[in-house]
């Protein structure tokens, strides 16, 4: 949150540098925006404002023809379409205006009626009231008010007319319409008779919830019958897997049990048998009395079948005498399983008979609700049709008394009377506030453009995006003027020279901390170094020379080279002859000790010499690199001042011959573009950058966390630093490079 918060500072920070970088045009804007909206302001006339009220009721056409009713749902779309905005656009129509014109005979200067559009209304309703207020602004007051007046009035007779022509208008569309309603009413009903009468309908609801409170009784007796039918079945097998009868001939044995001729034949039967046995126990089976037992036996069995036959004369019936012949025990199951089945038969007949009854109401069930949907909407449609007639014949009644009565739904509630006092129109007020915003925002915008249009390096933060190195030093801009060269102690040099001229100022700090970070960034001592810039003007002689004298001020014996053979500054700087130098040792013209003219003690400068036709082959030469191997060896520093680097290489060349290579960057005069290509000429020569020195930086225009150093002894803020007086570009440009 505070990196957001700091970031945020930031970029209002650098907004309102522009500003200050670009205020003379922006102030200039404001001021001519400012002026012009005073100018058109003095030009208005003094207006007179003229203002009535006109009291607007809602409209009953649509209640007198029945509409409104039917579209109640839609007040709250009424409400946002207000009505009195619609009756304030009535008011402003040509019409009206072209009677209150005829009305007042209003002519231009020519004698013509003026054109309605001409009369600028202004109608507005009062919030939280159903009053409209007619304001009218003119020159002429007593004109002013009755045009109020006459607007008003012709409005509400247009008002009185429309009403009396919507109620006519109303009557006869009610007429038209009942012969209608009454026939879709009589068709309606007729339909919902029909409908009811085929369908043999009393009460739909009644007979659903009846027809769903049957299903579910069907459905739980269904269940309980289904349970006592398995029930019954079950007992009823197991009895008879006791008995070991057939279920088929259970009940025909249990009736023959009990039929008296039966069992006397039976008990004959049985006796026969007895006998049969014992005589079979006696004698052989060819003994005559076997012989006789054996007929007496079949002669009854025989008699046994018959009466068996008579007893149950609809079936085949062959049943075995032997399953004739039961116990008491046999006896009470075998009626028992005959009721069983009797039981059982009863209970499939009852599950069947629940069955269909549920079908049947079922199916009930399923037609129930389309039959409730139609009936559904014939109602719907009755009650419609009855409340459209019903509503109709009311209607008629009442748009029969609005037709006769001479009532309109607005009237005059304050006449506008004549003003005294002209009014201030907004006109003016939005020109005083518009000439101040428009002034500001397009002075503003002109500035940021301006600044975005100008491709100049602005700041230092922006020369340090730009190029990528290390800032190594900030020298503040400064004048100079006549004190400055009296407290000179280097005779003949420049006042530009600022340490030499001012030893105890912010500028010779500045160059002090130069010198520091120059030791400080590299493990390895820097003794020579090439000091260049993007382009000329840039001060990069003027920082070579005050450099080398803050060196040679600290004890250390400096050369100071100017090896700008093209354009070269060294020599004015310093107050010296440039009658031999750098070019002549090169070619071996001269000696380099008679070359070299001493400055100070510890300062000694070798100047350009003769200008050469091609200084780059001088400087990129086995001489050249012999020439610095042994100045090397006779001081501590040795200072190129070398040509721009934009258009040309003497600076790169000799950048990789040096220790290191220092780019002087002046806000305002190199460009990006220039910087660029200085940047990319120093990569491909593979010199070593030591960084970049910041000159000439105007510090109102830079962040305060630019600024870090401070002389404690003669100044405490950049305010006295900016009190020496700011930077005179002119002198500046012819001074140095």
């Amino acid at each position: 949150m505070e990196k957001q918060s700091n970031s945020d500072d930031l970029d209002l920070q650098n907004y309102w540098l522009v500003l200050k970088r670009r205020w003379l045009i922006a102030s200039g804007i404001f001021l001519t925006s400012v002026a012009l909206s005073g100018f058109v302001i003095s030009l208005q006339r003094a207006n007179y404002e003229a203002k009535g009220k006109l009291l607007f009721q809602a409209n009953r056409t649509n209640s007198l023809t029945g509409v409104d009713g039917k579209f109640r749902d839609l007040e709250s779309i009424r409400r946002e379409a207000n009505p009195l905005s619609t009756q304030a656009v009535i008011l402003q129509s040509r019409p009206i205006l072209q009677a209150v014109v005829e009305k007042l005979n209003l002519r231009d200067k020519t004698g013509k009626l003026i054109e309605p559009e001409s009369l600028i209304i202004k109608v507005e309703p009062i919030a939280g009231t159903d009053v409209l207020d007619v304001v009218y602004i003119s020159e002429n007051g007593k004109e002013a008010a009755a045009i109020v007046n006459q607007l008003m009035r012709s409005y509400v007779e247009n008002n009185i007319r429309n009403n009396r022509s919507e109620a006519l208008a109303a009557r006869k569309f009610i007429e038209a319409q009942l012969p209608r309603a009454k026939g879709e009413l009589d068709k309606t009903a007729e339909e919902s008779r029909r409908f009811k009468e085929q369908n043999q309908i009393i009460n739909l609801e009644e007979e659903s919830n009846e027809t769903v409170k049957t299903i579910g009784e069907l459905d739980k007796q269904l269940n309980e019958t289904r349970g006592q039918l398995a029930e019954a079945t079950s007992q009823q097998t197991e009895l008879r897997s006791q008995l070991k009868i057939k279920s088929d001939r259970a009940v025909d044995v249990a009736s023959l049990s009990l039929i008296p001729g039966v069992q006397e034949v039976l008990g004959e039967l049985q006796k026969v048998q007895s006998k049969l046995a014992t005589a079979q126990s006696r004698y052989t089976s060819t003994h005559p009395s076997i012989a006789n037992l054996k007929e007496e036996e079949k002669a009854l069995t025989n008699l046994l079948q018959q009466r068996v036959s008579q007893s149950v004369p609809s079936k085949n019936v062959k049943i075995d005498p032997n399953s004739l012949q039961l116990g008491a025990l046999k006896e009470q199951l075998l009626g028992e399983s005959v009721r069983l089945q009797a039981q059982r038969l009863g209970f499939e007949n009852k599950v069947q008979t629940l069955t269909n009854l549920h079908q049947e109401y079922k199916k009930r069930a399923n037609i129930l609700p389309n039959l409730e949907k139609k009936q559904g909407d014939l109602e719907r449609r009755l009650t419609v049709a009855q409340e459209s007639y019903k509503q109709l014949l009311t209607r008629l009644q009442e748009v029969r008394v609005a037709e006769n009565q001479n009532v309109g739904s607005a009237r005059i509630v304050q006449d506008a009377a004549v003003s005294n006092q002209p009014v201030r129109s907004k006109l003016t007020m939005y020109l005083a506030a518009g000439g101040v915003f428009v002034g500001l925002m397009f002075g503003i915008a002109a500035a940021f453009l301006i600044d975005i249009i100008d491709r100049s390096i602005k700041t230092i933060k922006e020369a340090e995006t730009i190029f990528g190195y290390t800032l190594l030093g900030l020298i503040p801009k400064f004048e100079t003027n006549n004190n400055a060269i009296a407290q000179t102690f280097i005779e003949a040099a420049s006042p530009r020279i600022i340490v030499a001229t001012l030893p105890r100022s912010v500028i010779h700090e500045a160059y002090q901390m130069l010198q520091a970070n120059l030791n400080f960034i590299s493990h390895k001592k820097v003794r020579t170094i090439v000091v260049t810039s993007s382009v000329a003007g840039e001060g990069k002689s003027e920082v070579s020379a005050n450099l080398a004298a803050v060196m040679a001020q600290a004890g250390k014996r400096v050369l100071i080279i100017d090896a700008d053979m093209r354009n070269p500054s060294q020599h004015h700087l310093w107050g010296v002859m440039n009658l031999t130098g750098l070019s002549n040792v090169i070619v071996g013209q001269e000696q380099i000790r008679r070359c070299i003219q001493s400055v100070t003690r510890n300062l000694s400068v070798l100047t350009a010499g003769v200008i050469p036709p091609n200084p780059i082959a001088l400087l990129d030469s086995q001489s050249m690199n012999a020439l610095i191997q042994a100045l090397s060896a006779s001081y501590d520093y040795i200072l190129f001042d070398t040509p721009p680097l934009a258009g040309t290489a003497d600076a790169a060349v000799l950048g990789k011959m040096v220790d290191g290579v220092l780019v002087v960057v002046r806000p305002g005069v190199a460009d990006t573009a220039s910087a660029l290509a200085t940047k990319s000429l120093l990569v491909r020569s593979e010199a070593n950058v030591l960084g970049i020195v910041a000159n000439g930086v105007n510090v109102k225009q830079e962040p305060d966390n630019y600024f870090y150093y401070n002389n404690t002894r003669t100044e405490s803020s950049k305010e006295q630093l900016l009190a020496q007086g700011a930077s005179s570009d002119k002198e500046y440009r012819n001074v140095s490079k």
